[in-house]
């Protein structure tokens, strides 16, 4: 399937099981340099998702499905909190146990939080919005994604407008930051 042709839902549910990859090889490695490296990946990966997110999928939501308000309310506050992990885990020691317990914290959480979008959001949205509305989502997150930052920034806006405005100035500087240092390469 082309890139273009696939709807937000494809595009998000992709991008879990990608996640999901990232984390058993986290868990499997020993070695603290590569287990930072993977880490890294995975923030960048999260990051970008959950941007995207914001910008189109939870508006979205707010828009087509009944109680739309309140499952993206809920959605956004699990951003926050699986935000303010990757913040923690980008400042603590590969090899030290607080890295482990991030590690395993931010697991469980991202996994409850795929495990509510794909069983009750995109089934609730996919119920609501037309195919075509769905594909354009898709394409819109898809290019949301391209433009996002790539480091944690709690204290960023979560919601339209300022977030539109203000992600791909902060994408812009942590892809220079990344590219500098090598981060994520």
């Amino acid at each position: 399937m082309a890139e273009n042709d696939r709807d937000v839902i494809e595009i998000l549910t992709h991008d879990h099981r990608e996640v999901e990859e990232m984390f058993g090889k986290l868990t499997e490695v020993a070695d603290s340099g590569e287990r930072r490296q993977i880490a890294d990946q995975i923030t960048i990966e999260l990051v970008r998702h959950s941007v995207a997110e914001e910008q189109y999928l939870y508006p979205a939501v707010r828009e087509h499905v009944p109680d739309g308000d309140a499952i993206a309310d809920k959605e956004l506050a699990d951003h926050a909190e699986v935000e303010h992990l990757l913040k923690e885990l980008e400042k603590a020691d590969a090899s030290s146990d607080d890295f482990a317990a991030l590690t395993g914290q931010l697991i469980r959480s991202v996994n409850a939080h795929v495990q509510d979008e794909e069983h009750a959001l995109f089934p609730a949205l996919a119920g609501h919005a037309d195919p075509e509305d769905l594909r354009r989502l898709g394409e819109q997150v898809q290019a949301a994604k391209d433009r996002a930052p790539t480091r944690p920034h709690p204290s960023a806006p979560d919601q339209p407008p300022l977030n539109k405005l203000l992600a791909p100035g902060a994408g812009l500087v942590d892809r220079i930051r990344d590219y500098v240092s090598g981060r994520g390469q």
